[in-house]
């Protein structure tokens, strides 16, 4: 423009054209707003000479951009009048192809806050299609993608996170069918179960005890405790020992009658074990101390003699074990008549039946020695199979002694040759003399003594030896349930802990309430 404002005239000046007094003036505004495509569509409508420019519409800040055509029927209406883009050249802005058209999907429209409970939410109002329009003469032409310009983003919004899916079931699309379920477990076997008794019913009495026995406070040291439990390894063999009191004496508050001692005498190889059980007469006072004195008195006999004892064990000299301990056991019973005595009480009062077992601690070594007097019993397991290796003992009735000489009995040998004459003679017989009647005997004759028992034997591997007082002997032999239930335990030739060996021997079955005591040993 110049100076005075005036701007000098051009052929294309449309700026110019726009004023002319020929133009029809497109007279005021509409609408009060005067907005770009208004002007734009005055400055169409001055140029064009009318409605023949297609009109066109922007709404807000949209970037589409699309030629649009009139209908069919008005384009060929214009074209008949000779108005259109036939009677003129087509404007700078226009193409025949029209413009590029970028697309931009829009942001998606942010979800609407929970409305307050009391108040309705109102109805969503769709927004209105965005109608296309050519680029205006001062717009620039579409450019590149600006990635500043946060509304021409054409990457569209992430899409929300899938639903977690439900667990697929393998069964509706495996064609295989399932597999079956594992059987059920074989029941545990009756060993397994760990029963408490044998037998058809339980024993009368409870299994634990239930009274203590009386004590008196200055013989404390002649108390003895309801359960004794020991056991040790040596050699090739594992010892295992255990005396209760039975399930009678528990109820009774009667103190245990059956006397158990255990001990290692020397050292190394040469060292030698005794394990000693004792019972008291039944129903006799203070029983329980004759037992205890039985194993205290043949345990200072073999350890005084434990060297000579372990050499022979390991040497097999077996007569000279079985008269050598034979000798330590009278000597064992004579103190027990001997502390009779002192008690003013009978012999046959304070005595115990006694029984013991001799085991070297060499592993080349594998005797073992029994011995004793008096009820037991003695068994070995042996391949799944109890053997009764109680030595054989000659009833009563076949007891016969020598004829007592000058009762009726012949003299022989040396005394023979004291009652003849120096040439030869018989007295007695040459002279025909009456025989002398024997003692009248009034009262029955005391039984017989309890005969020694003796016993060596070579262990092999897998034997387990038991040795046992009456209390657990006389089950052993009358209820074969228990022995089956023993063997069982004890099939696998492995020792029991002394928790488990103590629950073994326990064991119980009706009708047999005494005190138990049980010598187990184990070979590797």
């Amino acid at each position: 423009m110049s100076q005075q404002g005036d701007r000098p005239a051009t052929t294309d000046d449309w700026w110019g054209r726009l004023y002319d007094e020929s133009a029809r003036d497109t007279g005021p505004a509409g609408t009060p707003d005067d907005t770009i495509d208004d002007r734009f569509d005055s400055a169409a409508d001055t140029l064009g000479g009318g409605d023949d420019v297609p009109s066109t519409r922007t709404y807000g800040h949209a970037v589409d951009a699309i030629a649009v055509a009139d209908d069919e029927d008005d384009a060929g209406d214009d074209e008949d009048e000779g108005v259109g883009p036939a009677s003129r050249p087509p404007a700078w802005w226009e193409s025949p192809g029209g413009h590029p058209v970028t697309r931009t999907p829009a942001p998606a429209p942010e979800p609407a806050p929970a409305p307050e409970p009391s108040v309705p939410t109102p109805a969503p109002v769709a927004p209105a299609p965005l109608t296309p329009r050519p680029r205006a003469p001062w717009e620039p032409p579409p450019a590149a993608f600006d990635p500043t310009d946060p509304a021409a983003d054409p990457t569209p919004p992430p899409a929300p996170p899938p639903a977690p899916a439900a667990p697929r079931d393998p069964r509706a699309t495996d064609p295989r069918p399932p597999a079956p379920a594992p059987p059920p477990p074989p029941p545990a076997p009756a060993s397994a179960a760990r029963i408490s008794h044998v037998g058809d019913s339980p024993p009368t009495y409870e299994a634990e005890p239930t009274a203590l026995p009386a004590a008196v406070a200055e013989e404390l040291d002649q108390l003895v405790a309801d359960t004794v439990l020991d056991g040790a390894r040596y050699g090739t063999y594992t010892l295992r020992a255990a005396s209760l009191r039975g399930d009678s004496a528990r109820y009774r508050g009667e103190p245990r009658r059956d006397a158990l001692l255990t001990a290692r005498f020397g050292a190394g190889p040469g060292a030698l074990v005794l394990v000693a059980v004792a019972t008291g007469a039944r129903a006799t006072e203070g029983a329980h101390l004759s037992a205890a004195d039985a194993c205290r008195w043949i345990g200072g006999a073999v350890g005084r003699s434990h060297s000579r004892l372990a050499e022979d064990i390991r040497a097999g000299r077996r007569g000279d074990l079985k008269s050598g301990l034979h000798r330590l056991t009278d000597r064992t019973y004579g103190k027990l008549r001997a502390r009779a005595a002192e008690l003013g009480r009978d012999p046959e009062e304070y005595t115990a039946s006694l029984r013991c077992l001799l085991l070297s601690a060499d592993p080349d070594c594998r005797t073992r020695v029994f011995f004793g007097v008096g009820g037991g019993g003695l068994f070995r397991l042996r391949d799944g199979a109890w053997q009764d290796l109680e030595p054989l003992v000659p009833e009563p009735s076949e007891i016969r002694g020598a004829p007592v000489v000058g009762y009726g009995s012949v003299p022989t040998g040396a005394r023979a040759a004291t009652e003849q004459t120096p040439d030869g003679d018989r007295l007695t017989m040459d002279l025909e003399i009456t025989k002398a009647p024997g003692p009248l005997v009034e009262e029955p004759l005391p039984p017989p003594p309890e005969p020694f028992r003796f016993r060596a034997s070579v262990a092999r591997p897998g034997d387990t030896l038991l040795l046992t007082s009456v209390g657990l002997a006389e089950p052993l032999r009358g209820v074969p349930a228990l022995g089956d239930e023993l063997a069982a335990r004890w099939a696998d030739g492995e020792p029991p802990g002394l928790a488990t060996y103590l629950a073994d021997v326990a064991l119980r079955a009706k009708g047999y309430a005494d005190d138990r005591t049980a010598v187990g040993v184990w070979e590797a």
